[in-house]
């Protein structure tokens, strides 16, 4: 196994059904410019309101990628 240096990036992603779309939305967006991402971690989590209820989930995901030779 070789050794990996990462780098690593803030993004945030919002969905109107979930938290685990949200993180998906961000992932799959920045999936076509960033190459070899290889982990995330969710570092905040909020949502919006209306009316007394949850209208949209915005998630804050650190996302680690490695660097290219």
């Amino acid at each position: 196994m070789n050794d990996h240096v990462y780098k690593h990036i803030q993004l945030t992603g919002s969905s109107k059904s979930g938290i685990e779309d949200a993180v998906q939305n961000a992932i799959s967006k920045a999936s076509s410019t960033v190459k070899h991402m290889r982990w995330f971690q969710v570092v905040d989590t909020r949502g919006h309101i209306e009316n007394g209820r949850i209208a949209h989930w915005q998630v804050t995901i650190e996302v680690g990628f490695t660097l290219e030779d």
